[in-house]
């Protein structure tokens, strides 16, 4: 070992060594004195350019380093997570019972272009779409939409209100979405909404109140049941 490490020092003593070559100065009766490193320090493999007395010294610089900011670094494709990303609410939905409920954007929401702003709302609250149809509800199946109400006076304004042009009726699944859903769209009256629910921010009148949700769990199915019987709800993993 002593050996090896003793002609590995007298290369690198070599390839650092000052010598003398003639200079501007000397040419004028001063000595000069040249300083010619032999080797650079290199990551690369040395060029087959070389000459052999060259090549000599260039090897000194293939001892392994413990850096690497003068290396190439690996390839940002073999750093980058390959594991899919897994979003909370998601994994939470899949440990818990996962309800469902009915959101209906209603004519007017339709005709004012909310449903984007509505549709955002349950997105960021980190519910699931699962249903989306745009169509003009016929008066039978608002009638049946709401059966519960028949006995009210507003009634048959409601059912006209409902029929007077295209609603977008959505089916939203999460963990406590009915719930949920009722916090975000807002009291009925939305003179008495709280600001931040979409009724508080975006409607003024109970009769012309934008969006309907589902008062409970068994509702939202019923609602969802009566308004997609042809259709097939897209459930993701």
């Amino acid at each position: 070992m002593e050996g090896v490490a003793g002609v590995a020092a007298a290369r690198i003593g070599a390839a650092g060594r000052c010598v003398s070559s003639p200079s501007p100065a000397a040419a004028s009766g001063r000595g000069g004195v040249v300083c010619r490193p032999r080797a650079v320090l290199s990551c690369a493999p040395p060029s087959p350019n070389l000459r052999t007395a060259d090549r000599r010294h260039v090897h000194l610089s293939s001892f392994p380093s413990t850096s690497h900011l003068f290396c190439p670094a690996p390839h940002a494709a073999a750093r980058r997570r390959t594991g899919p990303r897994i979003f909370l609410p998601h994994l939470v939905a899949s440990s818990e019972q996962v309800e469902e409920t009915y959101i209906m954007v209603k004519p007017d929401g339709v005709q004012r272009g909310l449903v984007g702003e509505i549709i955002s709302r349950f997105e960021r609250k980190g519910f699931k779409l699962s249903g989306l149809k745009l169509f003009r509800c016929p008066r039978e199946l608002a009638e049946e939409h709401y059966k519960d109400l028949q006995s009210k006076p507003f009634f048959p304004k409601l059912i006209e209100y409902i029929t007077s042009g295209p609603v977008v009726c959505m089916a939203w699944e999460g963990v406590g979405v009915v719930a949920s859903a009722r916090k975000l769209i807002g009291s009925t009256n939305p003179l008495q909404a709280e600001p931040g629910t979409i009724r508080g921010d975006l409607a003024v009148q109970t009769g012309r109140n934008v969006v309907h949700g589902s008062d409970s769990p068994e509702n939202g199915q019923r609602e969802i049941g009566t308004s997609y019987k042809t259709q097939v709800l897209v459930f993701q993993t």
